[in-house]
């Protein structure tokens, strides 16, 4: 989602004669993109602050910090760091030119973390020129109303917003002319999309109706509240040939008592029941999801209750963290806080169990012929193209660069931890 924020800004700055360099020495402008999800992103924003003092001094570079943690902070964020210029928060991305206007003529400095009522926040800024790159992201809403007692989000993103799907469905036609084969749709929670909005699609109809537009290679989409997996959308993975096998599923706990205490509004039980229509419906489906280890009031038992779901569900990969209290949630509250060295101790017995499953799971795939969209050369080597299966494996092998945007047919050769190697067959 910040990468897809990210890339918006970059649009907007093009218009202002802005153009994007990988060079900090080289820059004009420097806006560092925040998550505060947990709290070692948060610390790396001081850092990355510290790290452009120098710039600042020495060449007046314009400092800017956007996103989650200038969402929290606000005005803070100017008082701890004097040479700062901007904050921006999470819906203030529209006006970043107008505040770079106010910086270039007067040389205040500017906090804009107000929300946007009238959803303008949420607008897209479609590329005028054809795009280098073959996948893109696309906002279909932003916020969330589930208020898990660990998470910030909602507070910082704002309550559920969707976008009218007629503007999604013309921004991923037009992201199509630019070359762009493949979307993902982005959401806290894209669930819920057109929740409560007389006449608006519900989700599985967004997709559907996505999958009908000519050029359009592949779709997929994040993120997913068990609660809102309803079975129509279930279904799209069977009906729909565009929507790829691969849906990111964060289950946090496998214990109803930790559950509850997350108020995430579904059981063990009802989440294994949505797990095991999934791969009903489409048996070659990869489920990727989130976990927490040492919640609050996490004991011993409810530990191996997590274990236990893991090894049920078999996932393919796992996005797995201790649980890091978030200033302003209710989570941050709860006395009975996990001891920090059983939390270690928890998360690296986890890693440990689904590194495992990760690579086994890769290893499934030797031997086989698989679809994989070409991204572009790998980083790895100049030999090597690099691509994505639809169940989201990466996969490396050789080939000529101008496949690049195509769909080619490769046979899997060796499995690795976090990516496959193939062999060329041919173009789909």
């Amino acid at each position: 989602m910040n990468e897809n924020d990210s890339e918006r800004i970059l649009r907007l700055l093009e218009r202002k004669n802005y153009q994007e360099t990988k060079e900090p020495k080289e820059a004009d402008l420097i806006l560092i993109n925040t998550c505060s999800v947990r709290e070692k992103p948060e610390h790396k924003v001081y850092s990355a602050l510290g790290r452009f003092k120098s710039l600042k001094e020495k060449k007046g570079v314009i400092v800017g910090v956007m996103g989650c943690v200038a969402q929290q902070e606000g005005e803070k964020l100017l008082e701890k760091v004097p040479y700062l210029d901007m904050v921006v928060g999470t819906q203030a991305i529209p006006l970043i030119p107008k505040l770079l206007d106010r910086i270039e003529t007067s040389g205040e400095r500017v906090c804009e973390v107000g929300f946007d009522p009238d959803g303008k926040y949420l607008e897209a800024q479609l590329p005028q020129r054809p795009l280098n790159q073959v996948k893109s992201y696309v906002t279909i809403m932003q916020g969330c109303n589930h208020f898990c007692s660990f998470c910030i989000v909602p507070y910082l993103r704002g309550r559920e917003r969707s976008r009218p799907s007629k503007e999604i469905i013309e921004e991923v036609k037009h992201l199509v002319q630019m070359g762009v084969k493949e979307v993902c749709l982005l959401g806290q929670n894209v669930n819920s999309y057109g929740k409560g909005i007389e006449g608006e699609l519900k989700f599985y109809e967004l997709l559907k109706e996505i999958n009908k537009i000519e050029g359009l290679e592949r779709i997929r989409f994040t993120t997913s509240h068990p609660v809102d997996l309803s079975n129509d959308l279930i279904r799209c993975f069977s009906e729909l040939e565009k929507l790829c096998e691969h849906i990111h599923l964060p289950f946090q706990s496998g214990s109803n008592k930790i559950l509850k205490a997350m108020n995430r509004g579904y059981t063990r039980e009802s989440y294994i029941e949505k797990v095991e229509e999934l791969k009903k419906v489409c048996p070659s489906i990869a489920i990727t999801s989130d976990v927490i280890v040492g919640f609050p009031g996490e004991e011993e038992d409810d530990f191996k209750e997590t274990i236990d779901l893991i090894e049920r569900v078999q996932f393919d990969d796992l996005y797995s963290f201790k649980f890091s209290p978030r200033k302003g949630t209710r989570a941050a509250q709860f006395q009975n806080q996990v001891d920090e060295t059983i939390k270690e101790k928890r998360l690296s017995i986890l890693q440990k169990i689904q590194k495992e499953i990760t690579y086994k799971k890769n290893k499934s795939y030797e031997g086989k012929i698989t679809e994989v969209l070409v991204e572009g050369q790998s980083k790895k080597s100049e030999k090597d193209l690099t691509g994505r299966t639809r169940s989201n494996k990466i996969v490396n092998f050789e080939g000529d660069k101008n496949l690049k945007g195509s769909l080619v047919s490769v046979r899997i050769t060796q499995a690795y931890q976090h990516s496959l190697r193939a062999e060329l067959i041919q173009n789909i």
